[in-house]
Formats: structure tokens, sequence, C-alpha cells
């Protein structure tokens, strides 16, 4: 093993469990943003912003006024769209295709990536609060489009957002999934208590570098997190060590 990869294999090492607990996993299931890419190309300042603009021009807002009222949606009901939708009826597909119309150049690509997620056995999903579109174009941009199955976006949830236990249980349905032979992947939290629920091996992914300070929170606290079984803050390496662990394992 080189020293790149040894450093990646420490730094994407899970908190409470081994990593074994991946065997029997037939469903890789990827939220998209900050989880796919790294938090650190910022992509989704750029829709942060372009929601703030869309709920200005819609509510004939100040800017500073609409911000606010963007978090007070996002807080109150998942995602703003949904707060826009409850309390304006504004009309989703316009929303979405208006916030994401971004510069995806920020997002660099990541062959290894790609090949670490095509060797993983069973089928693999893209589950996102964007819409479809966005996640194929990051996905394009990141190039590893072609090793997943389908894409799960804000639109086939019925405009439900995560983290609504309703949702998962409609990708659950549409999928075929089995929640006991699937993993999460997440960058929020909350977003992982129902997939925990459900039966999910769950993956928290925090910013780089972040790693050690989140997992050390946890186990001070006594596991105050009991709903995310791994923490990373480098997905590459964390399913690299995934691979490593399934090609011990015994039978393979």
């Amino acid at each position: 093993m080189t020293a790149h990869e040894e450093d990646g294999e420490k730094r994407a090492r899970a908190h409470r469990h081994d990593l074994r607990a991946f065997a029997g996993v037939e469903a890789w299931v990827f939220d998209l943003d900050n989880t796919l890419y790294p938090a650190s190309a910022d992509l989704f300042s750029q829709i942060d912003a372009r929601i703030a603009d869309y709920v200005s021009r819609a509510l004939d807002l100040s800017r500073e006024e609409a911000h606010l009222r963007q978090k007070a949606f996002y807080h109150e009901y998942g995602t703003t769209l949904r707060g826009l939708m409850i309390e304006h009826e504004i009309e989703p597909d316009a929303f979405l295709e208006f916030v994401h119309d971004i510069d995806y150049s920020p997002v660099e690509p990541n062959p290894e990536l790609g090949h670490l997620i095509g060797r993983l056995p069973g089928r693999k999903f893209i589950f996102t609060n964007g819409d479809r579109p966005h996640a194929e174009r990051t996905a394009a941009r990141l190039g590893i489009s072609e090793h997943f199955d389908d894409i799960f976006d804000i639109v086939a949830a019925g405009l439900l957002p995560k983290p609504n236990l309703e949702t998962y249980n409609l990708f659950l349905e549409r999928t075929g999934v089995a929640p006991a032979r699937a993993a999460m992947f997440e960058d929020l939290p909350r977003n992982l208590d129902a997939p925990h629920r459900l039966g999910m091996r769950t993956v928290l992914l925090v910013p780089d570098g972040a790693r050690p300070v989140f997992s050390g929170a946890w186990e001070l606290e006594g596991q105050a997190a009991p709903h995310v079984d791994f923490v990373t803050d480098d997905l590459t390496g964390f399913l690299r060590a995934v691979h490593g662990a399934l090609d011990s394992a015994p039978g393979r």
C-alpha cells in the first residue's frame, strides 16, 4: 500500500464499527451535494444564492429579507421550495430550473471514485433533494454517471424532501431496495436518522479534516448520534477501505 493509500485508509476509518459491516450490502445510496463531491467545491453556495434571488423576486423582498425567509422555510419545511409551495403556491419546475442554473466547474473529475463505486457489489443510486438535471450534470462533471442505476430526485419524491420518513419509504418502494441490505451516504446527520431506523448502514460525510472532531465529540458524549454508523471526510478513501474489508471477508 502506498503512503497516499495508507493515509486515505486511516482518514476513512469508521468511528464506531468494523467496515466488514458492509458485507451483504446490495444497494449503495448516495446523497449528491457535499457527498459525492467534497464540500470544499462549495457548489451549494451558488445554489443558496440563486434560491435567495428567487425568493426575493417571487415575494418582492429585499435580499436580506429573502435570505431570512429562505432559512425559515428550510427549517420549517425541509426545503425552501416546499415552503414556497405551501405558503405561496410557487410552481416547482421554474424554481428548480432557476436555482440549479450554476457553474459546475468547481467540481473536479474523480475517476478513482467512479472506479470504486463501479466495483461495489449490487446497485447504486443517487438520492437527492435536488432535481435530476442537477444530479446528472454533477455526476457527469465527476465522471461517475455510468456507475449509477438510477437517480431518485425531489420530483420522484413527490416534492417531499429528506429527512421525511415517507420519502425514504417511497424510495424503497420505487427501487425495491431492502434496507437491511443497503447503505446510505449523506452529509447531513438528520438525513441519516430515518435510514438508520429502517435498517440501513449509515455513513456521514464531513468537511475535509473534520472527521476527528466529529467522531471524537460523539464518542466523548457517549455516542450521542447512534443513527450515524460511520464518519469520514474522504469518500474515495472510505470506499477504498470498504473494498479492502470486503475483499478480505470469508468467502471472497
